[in-house]
């Protein structure tokens, strides 16, 4: 499937309100089971505001990362997980120190004023 047909083929949930947000920081959200963090970052200037990304730190196991420091490492914009500071990169979930380890990306947009999760 072309990425345009994925995009067109998505189901959209709106999970919360651009109010919600906090700027240059994560929230997390609750979707069908799955609790996922959003990040909300204006000033970033990769033309993308939004990220999402499951909330769960594989290396710790607790559901923490909507509390990690966002930057950029190596050339990627990135949450530092706040136990044991592990880079996961917004781009696609890997995780800059542990190849092995990834969190799922989440498909997320602002559709007005609401905060859109995608599922296929």
């Amino acid at each position: 499937m072309q990425a345009v047909e994925a995009v067109q083929a998505m189901t959209w949930q709106a999970v919360c309100e651009r109010s919600d947000l906090i700027a240059n920081s994560g929230v997390v959200v609750w979707l069908d089971g799955d609790q996922i963090a959003l990040f909300y970052l204006p000033e970033a200037g990769e033309g993308r505001v939004l990220h999402a990304i499951d909330n769960h730190d594989p290396r710790s196991g607790a559901n923490v990362l909507g509390r990690g420091i966002v930057g950029y490492l190596q050339g990627e914009l990135v949450v530092a997980a706040p136990l044991y500071k592990q880079h996961y990169c917004f781009s696609d979930g890997r995780c800059l120190e542990a190849p092995d380890q990834h969190v799922r990306v989440w498909p997320v947009r602002l559709n007005g004023d609401r905060v859109e999760i995608g599922r296929l």
